[in-house]
């Protein structure tokens, strides 16, 4: 299984996004990616469906040593009590034990960073979590959530992909030792209708979505897609039968933008210009 190592924590380079996945869909789709090899999985609290994604872990029969699940902490959840509450109600939902990876979705101005980052290093002190990290976090944020959790935060899980330039943030990752993690790692759906991407998945006999997520994984990203389509599921994590050349990665490049972002809510940090 290819994985992106930091601190001691091998996340599975590809994994499975569920954002707006629910119900008997959310179950099926979870359970159909075990069997084609998918062995990391990402939810959330704000995304309903911790529940349906436990449920499709345990239908699958694979032992749950071999599934690597994150969750992460809701903006509303981030004052201590709030957090460690909420993180045992996670727990109760997923129902498969101690969660693998435990993030902050969202930075919170209304929160002190240090009380939260302190209450995230509890939870996994009290054995909730194996691993913690955070999401959505600038540099700035990066620096000091560092400082304050003592180099324990492995992740950093941000909007990634060919038409964003992230060059900044991916550089304070490494900085820190932590493995960034791509969402929206095919700009919710805008590779597949790239012509470099295109043009270079067809001289491979690939898909510009898999141009996309290779570009990022050869760079030693993970990424989350998230599908609810099976035959997109195969797509999604063959990636390992070829490699981009220098040339087409320098090409990719070029397509970056400070512009590029897709995701940006109300309650979004000010991001790295």
């Amino acid at each position: 299984m290819h994985v992106i190592e930091a601190k001691g924590c091998r996340i599975p380079a590809v994994g499975l996004g569920t954002w707006q996945l629910g119900g008997r869909d959310c179950v099926r789709v979870v359970e159909q990616a075990i069997r084609l090899g998918y062995r990391h999985f990402d939810t959330a609290q704000l995304y309903g469906n911790e529940r349906e994604v436990g449920e499709g872990v345990r239908a699958s029969g694979i032992r749950r040593e071999e599934v690597f699940v994150v969750t992460k902490v809701a903006p509303d959840n981030l004052a201590p009590r709030q957090l460690a509450r909420s993180v045992r109600d996670s727990i109760g939902h997923l129902r498969i034990g101690e969660i693998d990876l435990l993030l902050l979705h969202w930075p919170n101005k209304g929160v002190p960073l240090k009380d939260t980052i302190e209450a995230l290093c509890n939870v996994k002190r009290d054995g909730l979590a194996r691993h913690i990290g955070v999401s959505n976090y600038t540099v700035a944020l990066l620096d000091e959530a560092d400082r304050l959790s003592e180099g324990r935060l492995v992740c950093n899980q941000f909007e990634c992909h060919p038409f964003l330039d992230q060059s900044k943030v991916l550089g304070a990752c490494r900085l820190h030792g932590m493995a960034p993690v791509a969402y929206s790692p095919i700009a919710r759906g805008g590779a597949r209708r790239d012509a470099t991407l295109e043009a270079i998945g067809k001289k491979r006999g690939k898909s510009a979505a898999q141009i996309s997520l290779r570009y990022l994984v050869q760079q030693g990203i993970a990424v989350i897609p998230r599908t609810s389509k099976v035959e997109r599921l195969a797509e999604n994590i063959a990636l390992f039968d070829f490699e981009l050349s220098g040339a087409e990665m320098a090409e990719i490049a070029t397509l970056a933008k400070p512009d590029g972002r897709i995701v940006d809510w109300a309650w979004s940090p000010q991001w790295d210009r």
